[in-house]
């Protein structure tokens, strides 16, 4: 198969392990019926604090907080970048998006995508007998080439980009939204009423893949568009909070997960799947009332500071995962590839990958420490920060910022920063959360240390604040004449 040129041997797990004294017949039955599904729920600018164990008001998620209670809650966990489709690409590919050429979020129009020459989640699962699904928002390419049934997905039903980018959106005009249904659009213009059903509806395709599946593993990438806005909910939910729409729509959310987790153990398969719930980056913070909470951290999405990457993580698989374990261990979504290919024994791919196996902290060593660094890149490819250990270090950078200015209210957005100049700063994140305080001064051989590691990356991926291009970027997907 093409895809194996793609591939490397990978490490031998439990499962494979346990079949080899088998025929080769017997060993992949065997092997098949071993493997862990997964369900993968990303949701779409959820913040750290849109949870009622993360300090939520005004509603519950008892769904999502019993997650984390029989499983495992990731307190430093970074989405790959603090943006829509960066932040896929990394999660989807096990990379830091700047290194699979991703930056920002695509348009309507744009003619990139994920290349050929990357091995995606699904890519990687079906090598092991895996039946895939992609269900939401994809945001990763909408030319047939770059959609989720090219890149290891069997199923797609959902829409190619955010659900702002359509001519109701106050801040802008774009073309109609589509929703496809594979390859294939089936609604070229989805209305208000279409999306107040997305959540229920890519809930119930979930739900009826696990079924359809029961006897297969399968992987299921639930990408719910909300609670990015514009925000809409379905008339079970509507009025239901004490906190307005946001507050409604976070509500349905909690009933997609509990419909899930409901699913499986209907179908005796709650103890042997894998949950994965998380974000693709932090609240869109001057959307105000629509927006969400970031728990205290500085900042929001599209900023390389806490509020934007920052996000919840929670892990749940029953008989495996410890129950109501917390990790304060640096974390990312680039490291969920890595850790399923350990899992399920599947190859890695042969070019680099950024991420690493959780696996450890999954088995229940809360305190290993299998990601020491994390590196925060924005705008095109610049290196903001660079985490290592509990020590942050800021460069100097044009960004958004969103402190001191007038959110909006009901979906209009307010006024935000642009181009604001953050100076250069040191944060011991362990001390101070909310990067308040400078201690570059105080600290100047912890300053040295993080930036021999942030040149590493530089030489590595690149940056633009110091002119580097970087020896190990590789070309997006592109359709052509672009």
């Amino acid at each position: 198969m093409e895809r194996k040129s793609k591939i490397r041997v990978g490490v031998w797990g439990a499962a494979l392990s346990a079949a080899v004294a088998c025929t080769p017949s017997q060993q992949s039955e065997k092997a098949g019926k071993e493997l862990p599904n997964v369900i993968l729920i990303y949701l779409d600018d959820m913040g750290y604090g849109d949870l009622s164990l993360t300090g939520a008001t005004g509603y519950k998620t008892p769904h999502i907080d019993r997650m984390a209670n029989e499983g495992l809650f990731f307190t430093h966990y970074y989405s790959p970048q603090a943006v829509s489709s960066a932040s896929r690409a990394g999660l989807l590919t096990g990379c830091y998006p700047n290194r699979v050429g991703f930056a920002g979020a695509l348009g309507p129009t744009s003619g990139i995508g994920i290349s050929d020459d990357e091995v995606t989640i699904a890519e990687l699962l079906k090598e092991k007998g895996y039946a895939t699904a992609a269900y939401g928002k994809w945001h990763l390419g909408v030319q047939s080439q770059f959609l989720p049934t090219n890149h290891g997905f069997d199923e797609f039903y959902g829409i190619p980009y955010s659900n702002d980018m359509w001519p109701l959106h106050p801040t802008g005009t774009y073309p109609d939204l589509p929703l496809f249904e594979n390859k294939e659009i089936v609604n070229p213009a989805v209305s208000p009423d279409d999306q107040a059903q997305f959540t229920t509806d890519f809930t119930y395709r979930t739900v009826d893949f696990i079924k359809k599946n029961h006897d297969n593993p399968f992987f299921i990438y639930l990408a719910h568009p909300m609670p990015h806005v514009p925000l809409y909910v379905s008339d079970k939910f509507k009025g239901k909070s004490e906190q307005g729409l946001y507050g409604d729509v976070m509500m349905e959310i909690d009933w997609s997960v509990g419909e899930i987790i409901k699913t499986l153990e209907e179908t005796g398969l709650d103890k042997q799947t894998l949950v994965i719930f998380t974000s693709d980056n932090g609240p869109w913070l001057n959307y105000g009332n629509h927006a969400g909470s970031t728990a205290g951290y500085r900042e929001g999405k599209g900023t390389t500071f806490e509020g934007g990457q920052r996000v919840p993580c929670i892990m749940m698989w029953r008989g495996v995962i410890p129950e109501g374990g917390i990790s304060n261990s640096l974390a990312s979504g680039i490291d969920i590839l890595p850790t399923l290919a350990e899992i399920t024994s599947a190859p890695l791919p042969e070019h680099i990958i950024d991420g690493v196996s959780l696996l450890p902290i999954l088995k229940g060593d809360v305190e290993a420490k299998p990601r020491e660094t994390f590196y925060y890149y924005y705008r095109q490819n610049s290196l903001e920060a660079v985490r290592h250990g509990d020590w942050k270090l800021v460069y100097p950078h044009p960004g958004r910022s969103y402190e001191g200015s007038q959110p909006g209210n009901e979906g209009k957005p307010g006024k935000v920063k642009e181009g604001f100049p953050f100076p250069g700063a040191l944060y011991d994140l362990r001390r101070d959360p909310g990067e308040r305080y400078d201690v570059s001064g105080t600290y100047p051989d912890i300053v040295g240390k993080l930036e021999q590691i942030a040149n590493i990356a530089r030489q590595d991926l690149g940056d633009d604040l110091t002119g580097n291009e970087g020896s190990n970027r590789r070309q997006p997907g592109r359709i052509p004449g672009q």
